[in-house]
């Protein structure tokens, strides 16, 4: 008889790795909310649990859905994207001493990248930024044997960059780096940074991982369990942004449909990009789907399935005609975040204030599951309505 097929991701995802409760025989995950363990007779702790801020059954078991899905040895949740971005840096400045050299790319996460400056102010590391994707400038910033940590970020938020993995994970290598990725628009659904070279994926769970709204979380996934890895878990240990039980279960149930749901979104935002490109009141659309964006054949290369809910464009009539859209949408809550199952709509520039590089005509889109047609529908009437032909 012939071994089994395994499973696949989405049904690994969909079954939570097919644990049953032991103690129940419960199919769906439970909720462990014990903030503390029993000891046994001999003083140790017979299920290597001592302390909630350490160890807990439910946040162990989204842990180990989220590295099988990304092909890692182990992950870790924290209590935000933004706590499981700064651990690692915080590991790394334990791991490599003092002032590490970090290329980051310039189209990031808006917050993060104001920590990384606040931290390089201080002197506790060199920042140095380098074109999202351009290959040539990132093997111009590497400096070998002194940089220590090539971060990544495709696609990018808000502009849909796309970066190279694979080629940047050889370039940080051959430099004696690490390649750290920010996989929270593609999910693991569309891209595994791993399997493309990268030694560390984080995520803003709170995003598409959970894809409801109701959920702060972040996450890193590690290719392999080595000393940075260790010290990101006593990291976590020592300063407590471990994610409660309740959002690692709410995480749980979202990582259950994200299968269904990334692809969906991904399609829809498809069909809205491809409108909008063809829309006289749009003089820009930024998504890696649409064969005119420069990183579309890397994209369609590294990508599988769909290019992600995230997209942008710029309203022809300037400052004024975007921000009145954002408002008029009907189907687009105006709100910050993306990869829920609602479509959403933010005035970036605004968003990031004075220090914002982004255009003020500029738009980011997050489309969630609704029918692409209604979100057409409303954008079309909005648009005409800020060119002033209705």
């Amino acid at each position: 008889m012939s071994e089994p097929r395994p499973p696949s991701p989405a049904t690994l995802a969909a079954r939570a790795l097919g644990r049953v409760d032991e103690a129940t025989g419960a199919v769906a995950p439970p909720i462990s909310v014990s903030t503390n363990y029993e000891r046994g007779a001999d003083g140790s702790w017979p299920q290597g649990r001592s302390y909630l801020r350490d160890r807990n059954p439910t946040t162990e078991h989204a842990e180990a859905l989220l590295a099988e899905l990304e092909g890692g040895a182990a992950a870790q949740l924290f209590a935000s994207g933004m706590a499981a971005a700064t651990c690692a840096f915080e590991a790394l400045l334990r791991e490599r001493g003092p002032r590490p050299h970090v290329v980051a790319p310039e189209a990031m996460y808006w917050s993060l990248r104001g920590w990384l400056q606040e931290r390089a102010a201080l002197g506790l590391l060199e920042l140095e930024f380098v074109p999202n994707g351009d290959a040539p400038a990132l093997a111009r910033a590497l400096r070998p044997g002194r940089t220590a940590l090539v971060w990544a970020e495709t696609p990018s938020n808000p502009t849909c960059a796309i970066t190279d993995l694979a080629e940047v994970a050889e370039l940080a290598h051959r430099a004696g780096a690490l390649l750290a990725v920010d996989g929270t628009v593609a999910t693991p659904v569309l891209t595994q940074p791993l399997a493309l070279g990268a030694d560390l994926v984080m995520h803003s769970a709170s995003k598409q991982l959970n894809g409801h709204g109701d959920v702060l979380a972040g996450a890193l996934v590690a290719a392999r369990r080595d000393a940075l890895w260790d010290t990101i878990v006593n990291e976590r240990v020592k300063r407590g942004p471990i994610l409660g039980p309740f959002e690692s279960w709410l995480l749980l149930r979202g990582l259950r449909t994200l299968y269904l749901r990334v692809p969906a979104s991904a399609a829809g935002a498809l069909r809205v990009a491809e409108f909008l490109a063809g829309h006289p009141g749009v003089s820009q659309v930024f998504y890696p789907g649409l064969p005119s964006h420069p990183g579309h054949a890397i994209a369609a290369r590294q990508m599988r399935g769909g290019f992600g809910p995230l997209l942008s464009f710029r309203v022809r009539a300037g400052e004024a005609a975007a921000r009145a859209v954002a408002r008029r949408l009907r189907h687009f809550s105006e709100a910050t975040s993306l990869g829920g199952v609602e479509s959403l709509v933010e005035h970036r520039a605004s968003v990031e204030g004075p220090a914002s590089t982004l255009p003020s005509d500029l738009l980011r889109l997050s489309i969630g599951i609704e029918d692409p047609a209604d979100l057409i529908a409303d954008l079309s009437q909005t648009l005409d309505f800020a060119l002033g032909r209705l």
